[in-house]
């Protein structure tokens, strides 16, 4: 049969696995399948600002996945891409991180002396704390979430709990460390530049500012470049043969823009819980050596030594989902119940039925990276447009709005960007946020060339 590659995506709600074959057009996706983890937990060393899932259920959910797709094409696949969320940070021991069992569908393996995952929203390094760190020798700003970050907040607040573990990673790190029985792990370029006080030119942590500051360098993974093969699976896996190539893991965000990009004069607009838009940066284009902490666009290493240019908005459909929640908590407080469910669609209509509204809403209220104490506000109030229909028009043009403050349309234009790649649930599913897009952005729209981590992962390879 036709080489078959296996795509994975570990991600923060849910896993998906994809099975993409090689036709004569190409590559196509031949099956595909997903979970939610339902993962998270309660973080009892950081709470309430932690953030952390189970790594027991998130590996259940992927063998859930790989246990509903075809034996058969599972058989005869040959190379494995996997990509995760990336920041996060998972710990475990190197000869002891999972126990292989067999299952209805071959040998799988279970987390064993494995920490919690520490996820990419984990906000337990406060600013403050941020700020007692040494500078990083490094073109990304530190951010709390991010995998060195969380390695110093243990070192400092609870030196006892580093000392059960020898190896740390990402979760898609962890993935392919058990299945190549690797001794030590190995993260690709994009993962390591995620997680702070790694140098992107020279390809290398930033030890000694670390070892100054007693850090536990020893759990550093080692560093290879995206694409290239961490090792091979060590026994069968869900049916797939000993000895397929498993790809080094890679960030679900280049991997959902690599599913989709096809030209470089193409922007990707993502609004799914959070929102991006992202460009190619020019081919030879380094990143400056310090990082401007006030810009709102991070350079992310992509493939073969390129670069995208990210504006990386916290504020996305998480805005909407939080909007629509409110419009409930009123209707109850009001005595009446209605279901969340019912409120989107009718929203929608609502803001469909007003073409302008004068209000203009500024949706962070998650923050920024760049600016986290500047929260949400809604200016220009007038007696006339306090509707819902009003409302829901100028929150969704402020959302696209706020991504175009980060990464301004005229910067577009002078790159040379010429269409623009809609893609994500919240553009999906709401016409007025599209109409909106539509309005902002001087190029064509297009639709439907959805982002799929798993997929890219498996285009990858």
């Amino acid at each position: 049969g036709p080489t078959c590659v296996l795509g994975i995506d570990l991600g923060t709600t849910s896993v998906k696995a994809a099975l993409v074959t090689g036709t004569e057009r190409g590559l196509a996706l031949a099956q595909s399948c997903s979970r939610e983890t339902q993962a998270h937990s309660d973080s009892l060393g950081a709470a309430p600002q932690g953030m952390e899932q189970d790594v027991q259920k998130i590996i259940r959910a992927l063998n859930e996945c790989l246990a509903a797709l075809p034996q058969q094409q599972l058989q005869q696949v040959t190379h494995i891409g996997i990509s995760g969320q990336m920041h996060g940070v998972v710990f475990w021991k190197s000869d002891k991180g999972c126990k292989w069992s067999e299952s209805g569908t071959g040998p799988a393996f279970e987390p064993d002396k494995v920490s919690h995952l520490v996820t990419w929203q984990d906000g337990r390094c406060s600013p403050t704390f941020l700020t007692s760190l040494p500078l990083p020798q490094s073109h990304v700003s530190l951010a709390t979430g991010f995998g060195c970050a969380t390695v110093f907040w243990y070192s400092k607040n609870s030196p006892d709990f580093l000392k059960a573990y020898d190896a740390a990673g990402t979760i898609q790190d962890y993935v392919v460390a058990m299945l190549c029985d690797l001794k030590k792990p190995l993260m690709s370029v994009q993962n390591a530049a995620s997680w702070g006080y790694f140098n992107c030119r020279n390809k290398s942590w930033n030890a000694d500012i670390l070892k100054k500051s007693s850090f536990p360098v020893h759990l550093l993974p080692e560093v290879g470049d995206p694409g290239s093969i961490a090792g091979r699976t060590t026994c069968a896996w869900h049916g797939i043969p000993k000895g397929a190539k498993v790809g080094i893991a890679l960030g679900d965000f280049q991997c959902s823009v690599y599913s989709c990009l096809t030209e470089r004069t193409d922007a990707v607009l993502n609004i799914s819980t959070s929102a991006q838009l992202t460009i190619s940066m020019p081919l030879g284009f380094q990143p400056p050596e310090a990082p401007d902490p006030s810009s709102a666009v991070t350079y992310f290493p992509y493939f073969n030594g390129d670069y995208l240019a990210v504006a990386a908005s916290l504020n996305g459909g998480n805005v909407l989902a939080t909007f629509v929640g409110m419009v409930a908590q009123w209707a109850q407080e009001l005595g009446f119940q209605v279901q969340e469910s019912a409120i989107y669609p009718r929203i929608i209509q609502a803001a469909l039925a007003q073409k302008h509204s004068k209000l203009s809403v500024h949706p962070t209220i998650f923050g920024e990276r760049h600016l986290p104490e500047l929260l949400a506000s809604v200016s220009s109030i007038g007696a006339s447009e306090l509707s819902l229909g009003h409302v829901t028009r100028a929150l969704c043009r402020g959302l696209v709005e706020n991504l175009c403050s980060m990464l301004p349309v005229q910067h577009l234009e002078e790159v040379g960007v010429r269409r623009v790649l809609g893609s994500g649930s919240a553009l999906a599913r709401n016409e007025v946020l599209r109409q909106e897009v539509e309005r902002i952005f001087p190029f064509p729209v297009v639709y439907g060339k959805d982002v799929d981590a798993a997929v890219g992962a498996a285009m990858v390879m």
